[in-house]
C-alpha cells in the first residue's frame, strides 16, 4: 500500500482544478503495477469527479450544478445553520467525495480526455483542501 495527500488551496466555489498529474506522480513513486488508486477529498463542500478538463466542459459542469442545485432555492441547512452553504453541501453530496481508479501496467487507467478534478463548491470563501491518496495493489 502507499499512501500521500495532495494539499491544494482553492479560490471558492466554482473552481475546478485538475488534479491528475499529482494523481500521476503518486502512481509512479508507489512502484505499482496492477492495483487501484483511490482518493478521498476531506470535507463536505468539495467533491471529486472525472471529465475532459476544457473550458466547455467545466463551464457547462457549473451551470448543470446550478440547475439541480441552485442558489436561490431554500435551504433546510441554510435555516439551521445561517452560513448559507445548503447548496454548497447539496452539490457535494451529489459528485461525491471519492474516486476510485484502475491501475494497469504502472499507468492509470483514465480516458485520453478524462482527467481527475476537485470541485470547491464552499460558498463562503477560499479553501485549504486536502485529497488523501491510497494506492493499493
Amino acid at each position: 500500500m502507499y499512501q500521500t495527500t495532495i494539499h491544494l488551496k482553492t479560490s471558492g466555489e466554482g473552481d475546478v482544478i485538475d488534479i491528475t498529474p499529482f494523481v500521476l506522480d503518486a502512481v509512479s513513486k508507489s512502484g505499482t503495477e496492477t492495483g487501484i488508486v483511490h482518493l478521498f477529498v476531506v470535507g463536505s463542500t468539495a467533491a471529486l469527479t472525472t471529465i475532459e478538463y476544457e473550458p466547455g466542459a467545466v463551464a457547462d459542469l457549473r451551470k448543470a450544478l446550478s440547475r439541480i442545485a441552485p442558489s436561490d432555492a431554500i435551504y433546510a441547512h441554510d435555516d439551521r445553520w445561517g452560513d448559507g452553504n445548503g447548496r454548497s453541501h447539496v452539490r457535494a453530496a451529489i459528485i461525491g467525495p471519492s474516486l476510485s481508479i484502475p491501475v494497469v501496467e504502472k499507468r492509470l487507467l483514465n480516458g485520453t480526455w478524462q482527467q481527475i478534478v476537485l470541485v470547491e463548491l464552499d460558498i463562503r470563501h477560499a479553501r485549504e483542501r486536502s485529497v488523501v491518496v491510497t494506492i493499493l495493489p
